[in-house]
């Protein structure tokens, strides 16, 4: 016969288990719906200050503040971003034809830019073997020509993505409605039930708003505008696609540096190499002067220098989100390491907490008790 502590603690470990079961099992469920779920919740905490603002002109009404909130965001933001989408993938599509073709000649392209270099940079190129641009030519067509058939395959199997698609689209417009309407409620419910000390849960969802915020101010904002500027420059210049590389100047923002001048760079060095001076120079004096200082004035404007995230980071962080899950590693990465990073300086804080109220103690200890006056 168990004694009714021991019965207790049974009771208790056995609720624990049902919890973490079922808990276990839902997240199986709603899996396959992870990302919109992931971005709908991004969504809600970003466009929050929407949603009140909204909810104050209409009276304080939460539903029409929520459906007006989330009118905004599919005409203000969903539809100019599905618009961009569909501009990128047509110019991406005819890259690749013009690759499978061979009207795109890579190993002519870098013997234009290897005849103008002088003298002494061809003989170091041509020592080092980098001047067999040939192979490089034939490997770069085989792999484009496997990946229009990809692509190929990928477009006959729209019609049956779509329903998919659409599915998870109006899922996440759907959670994003309640999730605006209900955040502050479901806040609060979620901290409540935290298994740690309230504090602690207070200081970690202070954390992950901060974190969110950074992020996607600090890597989505800033991506698109070096890649607005980026398209409007090789638009200016008459570079061919320049929306396409505009888009892949936003993703490359993600590289601390170097990322966008990894696109302008060697289109400004082709432009002076074949010629055309003030493109060269204007594309050259663009990347340097505006688009990469674009994000050393932005960044610090948009997010500020609070996230206690170190750069490097970031930049690991947020690969291996993208390796691991896709485009939502943009937000999931950081948000991981802001976490791991919270936990441990509040484990710290506590420890050093701790060892200060134990010193206090000791010394009330030493000093021994109170000494009555005397007489």
């Amino acid at each position: 016969m168990l004694s009714s502590p021991e019965k207790h603690t049974l009771e208790q470990s056995s609720f624990f288990l049902l919890l973490a079961v079922v808990t276990l099992m839902l997240a199986v469920i709603v899996w396959p719906f992870a990302s919109p779920i992931l971005w709908s919740a991004l969504a809600a905490i970003m466009f929050q200050p929407l949603f009140k603002g909204v909810k104050a002109r209409v009276g304080g009404r939460t539903n029409p503040a929520a459906i007006i909130s989330l009118l905004i965001i599919f005409f203000a933001v969903l539809l100019p971003a599905m618009f961009i989408g569909g501009l990128v993938a047509e110019e991406a599509a005819s890259v690749v034809i013009a690759f499978q073709e061979g009207r795109i000649d890579i190993a002519a392209w870098f013997d234009t830019v290897y005849n103008a270099l002088p003298a002494n940079i061809r003989s170091a190129l041509d020592s080092s073997g980098w001047t067999n641009i040939s192979v490089v030519q034939d490997r770069l067509q085989e792999i484009i020509g496997e990946s229009a058939g990809l692509i190929a395959q990928q477009a006959v199997a729209v019609g049956g993505g779509a329903l998919g698609f659409f599915l998870s689209f109006g899922l996440g417009l759907y959670v994003t409605y309640f999730l605006l309407r209900d955040g502050k409620a479901i806040s609060e419910t979620v901290l409540s039930s935290l298994p740690v000390e309230r504090d602690i849960a207070d200081r970690l969802a202070d954390r992950f708003l901060s974190i969110v915020r950074a992020t996607i101010k600090g890597s989505l904002v800033v991506g698109v505008v070096q890649g607005v500027l980026g398209a409007t420059t090789f638009w200016i210049a008459g570079i061919p696609s320049a929306i396409l590389f505009g888009v892949v100047m936003a993703i490359l923002s993600l590289l601390p540096a170097v990322g966008t001048a990894l696109v302008w760079l060697p289109a400004a060095i082709y432009l002076l190499a074949v010629g055309e001076i003030w493109q060269g120079v204007f594309v050259f004096g663009s990347g340097a002067l505006i688009i990469g200082m674009a994000d050393n004035v932005l960044r610090p404007i948009l997010v500020g220098r609070d996230t206690g995230i170190p750069d490097w980071i970031i930049l690991l962080t947020t690969l291996g989100g993208i390796a691991a899950v896709g485009l939502s590693g943009v937000v999931l990465g950081p948000l991981v390491a802001g976490l791991f990073l919270a936990s441990w300086s509040i484990l710290r804080e506590q420890r050093a907490d701790r060892a200060m109220l134990t010193s206090d103690t000791d010394e009330k200890e030493a000093e021994g008790p109170p000494q009555e006056p005397s007489k």
